[in-house]
């Protein structure tokens, strides 16, 4: 067998850090800055967040992708990934997601804040420890409380600017989280099967597909009033308003619809509109703190 070239094994290990859920984490970090700032922060200080939150998320995923390799050989969906597959050496999938998180924190610490850097790194510690490692094989309720993980984005970026966390930012925070079980819910619906081969107990697999359609829809619902609860704490306006509350009935019609129509309506459907729905949602609120200032 060829030994794989530099391009293919470069190749492999980015595919641990996972860039495609790093560039939604990354959406919700720029927006978080420009309402901190009230207007834009310089250049070099939003370069230097998104590379230590992009290495930081990149080391999270990676280890993540270390202990999951026993199920991801299982599921189809994952079945391809280097550390699956040989292309990468566990021990070097491990490794390298350890040095990513500690040079993330150094380089944050030195390039932004304190508190900005000690945040990520909760964020990574909080996704490995608290989700991939306890609640992920072992509860439904995995993605919820592990999901907090995800939420971490904005209050990092809150932090690189002030140097600290406002109600602001908490509330940033309390949008991803009740955000992300309608969001991931609506995924684990097709891939459910999956799932149930792999023994992980997502809410389809122990509760039903109704059930977790149900979920979905009072998620949906109870994310607006959070939403509206940054008009207040952030200082928002117009802009925001009318996108959290148009974006929010849609989210729940959406959600609805598949409850209502689950033959018709694919789950990726909803899937891939939660998470245009948040960046729409985040870049308003980016837009009302430049624009009103």
């Amino acid at each position: 067998m060829a030994r794989p070239n530099i391009l293919d094994t470069f190749r492999a290990y980015i595919a641990l850090t996972k860039p495609r859920v790093i560039s939604l984490l990354l959406v919700t970090t720029v927006p978080a800055m420009l309402v901190a700032e009230r207007g834009w922060p310089s250049g070099w200080l939003i370069l230097a967040t998104l590379i230590g939150g992009s290495l930081s998320a990149g080391g999270a995923n990676a280890i993540n992708c270390w202990y999951d390799r026993d199920i991801d050989s299982v599921m189809k969906r994952t079945r391809s990934r280097p550390l699956v597959t040989g292309q990468v050496e566990a021990a070097h999938g491990l490794a390298f997601g350890v040095i990513l998180g500690a040079g993330a924190f150094v380089f944050m610490w030195a390039a932004t804040t304190p508190a900005a850097a000690t945040l990520s790194l909760a964020a990574l510690l909080f996704y490995v420890f608290i989700y991939t490692m306890w609640l992920k094989r072992r509860t439904p309720q995995n993605i919820v409380i592990g999901g907090a993980a995800g939420a971490f984005p904005p209050m990092v970026g809150w932090a690189a600017v002030t140097g600290d966390v406002s109600w602001a930012a908490v509330v940033m925070f309390a949008i991803i989280f009740m955000w992300t079980p309608p969001h991931f819910w609506a995924l684990s619906l097709r891939l459910k099967d999956d799932y149930a081969d792999a023994g992980v107990p997502m809410l389809p697999v122990t509760a039903g597909v109704r059930h977790t359609r149900i979920q979905i829809v009072l998620y949906s619902i109870a994310l607006i009033p959070v939403t509206l609860l940054l008009i207040p704490t952030g200082d928002l306006r117009w802009i925001y308003l009318a996108t959290a509350v148009v974006g929010g009935v849609l989210f729940v019609w959406k959600s609805y619809e598949l409850y209502r129509r689950p033959a018709d309506i694919s789950p990726i459907s909803v899937y891939k509109f939660s998470m245009l729905y948040l960046a729409v949602l985040f870049m308003a609120m980016g837009a009302d703190a430049v624009i009103f200032g």
